[in-house]
């Protein structure tokens, strides 16, 4: 499981370096291939190789004539990219991708159980203070949270 928010700094020619704590663990389970997608907050999703497999042998059994469905595959299988971390434990970051996530060079890693979330550090601390804001202002929770205790 991957957890933990870590700033990170973007180099000049697009690379990030994997925090030590989680490379092991990548090579344990992938071998350092990982994939690479956009998500509809506008950051990054990067996955272990054989945990996008699964996630996209789910998305592409949606049924195509859903619109919703539709546009997921397009966006999430669309965009992913094969990236490798090289033996510094640095990942380059595919140019669109960057201007996708509006990357520039602070960037947060946010481990997320199997996957990692990439940002770009100011639309993370500027979404993360809304979605605080916003738990302190709800009063009614989706019924899956009411049991859920922290």
């Amino acid at each position: 499981m991957f957890r933990g928010a870590n700033k990170l700094t973007i180099d000049a020619k697009g690379r990030i370096v994997i925090p030590t704590r989680y490379r092991e663990r990548l090579h344990e389970l992938c071998g350092g291939k990982l994939v690479m997608t956009v998500d509809k907050d506008q950051c990054l999703l990067i996955y272990p190789l054989p945990d996008w497999e699964e996630i996209e042998r789910k998305l592409m059994r949606l049924p195509t004539l859903n619109a919703q469905a539709r546009r997921l595959q397009r966006l999430m299988v669309g965009h992913a990219t094969d990236i490798e971390l090289d033996g510094h434990g640095r990942l380059l970051l595919p140019p669109n991708l960057r201007e996708f996530a509006l990357l520039t060079r602070d960037a947060m890693l946010v481990g997320q159980g199997v996957r990692f979330e990439l940002w770009d550090e100011e639309r993370w601390n500027a979404r993360r203070d809304e979605w605080l804001a916003a738990d302190e202002a709800a009063v009614d929770l989706p019924a899956e949270l009411e049991t859920l205790s922290l």
